[in-house]
């Protein structure tokens, strides 16, 4: 009975950090989102680049978030085994933050770049 009740906590466990793990991500996304929306609400600061520095800032924060996430996760994850549910695979949750981290750096390039392909001041 106790052998049971043990694998079954295991399990919520196991559970518990895939949530915790998307939450994470989310947490990521809201960064990048709060990033992006700097960058379109006050793209006409003075001087012209600092609104990009700032969004850039927030980009990456969520960037470094998605590595934080998957690093734990996988980390916790390495140290449970299920009894019961189908444990996430590892290399999807890693497939998912470096996604992440890629969408991340190239909305940055295309912070500064996208204008006229330089380090303009538009």
């Amino acid at each position: 009975m106790a052998t049971a009740r043990t694998e079954l906590a295991e399990d919520r466990t196991v559970q518990a950090t895939e949530r915790t793990y998307a939450g994470w991500l989310r947490t990521a996304f809201a960064a990048i989102g709060i990033g992006l929306a700097f960058r379109a609400v006050f793209g006409d600061f003075e001087p012209p680049w600092l609104a990009r520095a700032i969004a850039t800032l927030f980009v990456l924060l969520g960037a470094a978030v998605a590595i934080m996430a998957e690093r734990r996760a996988c980390r916790s994850l390495d140290r449970l085994s299920t009894h019961n549910v189908a444990a996430p695979r590892l290399p999807n949750l890693r497939w998912m933050s470096w996604s992440v981290v890629g969408g991340s750096l190239l909305l940055i390039a295309g912070f500064w770049f996208l204008n006229d392909g330089g380090f303009s001041d538009g």
